[in-house]
């Protein structure tokens, strides 16, 4: 008895920390939502590859997120990404995938191949954007290592810079 309510508590607990915050945290003089939890899978590599052949079909790009719930740069991105704004331009123009890229600069690194492979050899912070046309090639390689200031970015100015990459040449 006390073994299931301590199972329900525990499951409990476990889902209420992959929900989002429904009010704005303020960083670096911005207000954002933060997401509480980063959502990232078993099998990242295969999540990509999946998101790839969806945008094939569909003529979308890809955006991998590469981040880590450790983050709050990480979660405000998340954060930004899940709000309705944002979202309405992700249904149109991407598939949107999470990688958990854990701490690499302790060591702890997870799921670095998935940038490697796309051309980027280190990723000195986090979260990392990567934008991929259907054929995955890396359409902001100038740009996809510089998202580690995101709470401090203005709402505007991150839809402007997924919106431009969305329809970018490569």
């Amino acid at each position: 008895m006390i073994k299931a309510l301590f199972s329900g508590v525990f499951a409990a607990l476990l889902l209420a920390g992959c929900a989002t915050v429904a009010s704005k945290v303020a960083g670096g003089g911005h207000d954002y939502p933060e997401a509480r939890s980063y959502a990232v899978s078993d099998d990242a590599s295969a999540d990509v590859d999946a998101a790839l052949a969806r945008a094939a079909e569909n003529g979308k790009r890809v955006m991998v997120v590469m981040g880590a719930n450790w983050c709050h740069d990480s979660r405000a991105l998340a954060g930004w990404l899940a709000t309705e704004r944002f979202q309405t331009l992700i249904d149109d123009k991407y598939e949107l995938v999470f990688v958990n890229i854990g701490m690499p600069q302790q060591d702890d690194g997870h799921n670095l191949q998935i940038a490697e492979r796309f051309g980027l050899d280190e990723l000195p912070g986090t979260p990392n954007l990567l934008v991929l046309t259907a054929q995955g090639e890396l359409v902001n390689a100038d740009t996809a290592t510089t998202w580690r200031d995101t709470a401090s970015r203005e709402e505007d100015a991150i839809f402007s810079e997924l919106q431009t990459l969305a329809d970018k040449a490569v």
